[in-house]
């Protein structure tokens, strides 16, 4: 961990040094903070929330810009101890996939630390997912954490908060553990409560709160989104492609040929190990793998599935992609490692069994 934050501090400076000669949102988030005296002016959802916390640090503390990218940094550098808590709470086992280690893998992915170690909402938002999926495993005894994990969720992106919610109650209603049906219902009671008080908020991020047809305003909406971000420089014509296209192009675009520019390049690597880890799961067992999987897979995969479908109905920027999905991919190699893990570990039982039938045999033989 300790050489993780160096290689998060790294890129800390590859994205300082990017923002100094191309546009960049966090030296926006760096100026509104600054166009009002009082703090709340700021209090509010999506990018209003993320001026709400810069706000005390800018104005009372005085924090320049680069002691403000340095802080959002360390914000994305705790997102990835959380990480790294909920991967190996939850699997103890150690996995090495091209040679390397599982974990280590993931953990140094690239683009992951270049969206995450700057002023904006990359670092906070992935620090409140990944402070989730490691709390929701106790949350009785992680209360604390998971309050304020749900809250940062919810301002910064609600709709990402409705899909966390929506995967912890299918995970706490399928998962194979035997947990009390008072633990149960306190999860179903807070997850479901939270949703009815914030719906009218979310369905407003999308211009729907007053929509009489839900699904026919969400098509409206994903269609006029999708045709604005296909106009720019890296925009992909998405809106007209099947729903498979459409997550292929969201979970593993660019893939060098239509990379944009040096750090598509970059990122175009990135997905070609994203698409082979997912091949490591296009197996005929992993529907009853997941069947009988526990919470924190069942969590995982459905936040994983509704946030990339989601998404990949108003996406139609590679840049934009290459940023968003960086919130979720970390769902999908939970669910990746913990099958794999699971097959070692049936694998090791197995062969115990072999050895211990061999022994007794053998012991039979003699007498």
């Amino acid at each position: 961990m300790n050489t993780l934050y160096l290689y998060h501090l790294f890129f800390l400076g590859i994205y300082y040094t990017y923002a100094a000669f191309n546009p960049s949102d966090s030296i926006k988030y760096f100026e509104r903070p600054q166009w009002y005296s009082s703090w709340g002016n700021y209090f509010g959802t999506s990018t209003t929330f993320i001026d709400f916390i810069s706000w005390p640090f800018i104005n009372v503390f005085g924090f320049n810009y680069e002691m403000m990218m340095v802080l959002f940094a360390w914000f994305g550098y705790i997102g990835f101890v959380y990480a790294y808590l909920f991967f190996r709470e939850n699997i103890p086992i150690k996995i090495k996939v091209f040679n390397i280690d599982f974990l280590v893998l993931v953990l140094f992915l690239p683009n992951m630390h270049f969206w995450t170690a700057s002023l904006g909402k990359g670092a906070p938002i992935f620090m409140s997912l990944m402070m989730f999926a490691y709390a929701i495993k106790d949350p009785k005894g992680r209360w604390g954490v998971l309050i304020v994990a749900s809250i940062i969720t919810y301002y910064i992106r609600p709709h990402v908060f409705l899909f966390v919610a929506a995967g912890t109650v299918l995970g706490y209603m399928t998962g194979k553990e035997k947990i009390a049906l008072w633990k149960k219902m306190l999860v179903y009671i807070g997850m479901i409560g939270a949703l009815i008080v914030v719906q009218d908020t979310i369905l407003g991020m999308a211009g729907l709160n007053e929509s009489e047809d839900l699904i026919e305003g969400f098509d409206e909406f994903s269609t006029e989104r999708g045709g604005e971000l296909a106009k720019s420089g890296s925009g992909v014509d998405m809106v007209n492609y099947p729903l498979p296209f459409k997550l292929f192009t969201f979970w593993f675009r660019p893939l060098f040929i239509d990379a944009p520019g040096a750090l598509g390049l970059i990122v175009s690597m990135e997905n070609l190990i994203y698409l082979f880890l997912f091949f490591k799961i296009l197996k005929k067992d992993f529907i009853s793998f997941l069947k009988k999987s526990p919470v924190a897979v069942k969590m995982s995969i459905t936040v994983f599935l509704l946030a990339s479908i989601a998404m990949s109905f108003v996406m139609s920027n590679l840049g934009i992609i290459m940023r968003q999905k960086s919130m979720v991919m970390y769902f999908l190699f939970f669910v990746v490692y913990y099958y794999l893990a699971q097959k070692k570990y049936d694998r090791i039982v197995k062969l115990k069994r072999r050895r211990k039938k061999a022994l007794e045999s053998r012991k039979l033989e003699v007498g």
